[in-house]
């Protein structure tokens, strides 16, 4: 499965992860950081496919993304 994090500490809010989200499953949190913004979550990480938009046009670099590869036995 993919995974995203944000970090409160870079996330200043600006909602871009949430607007080129492909798959329209990152949305805006309604718990403020320390800084005061509202930082984004996914609800439904199973529906995130990896693409690698959300860290991508984020401006802070305030979200990394994993993806899971399956190893070679």
């Amino acid at each position: 499965m993919n995974h995203v994090e944000f970090s409160a500490k870079l996330c200043k809010g600006c909602g871009y992860c949430v607007k080129f989200c492909p798959k329209q499953i990152i949305q805006m949190g309604n718990v403020r950081s320390a800084k005061g913004y509202f930082n984004p979550v996914i609800e439904d990480m199973s529906q995130c496919i990896g693409c690698l938009a959300c860290a991508t046009v984020c401006p802070e670099g305030a979200i990394e993304t994993f993806k899971e590869v399956e190893a070679d036995v």
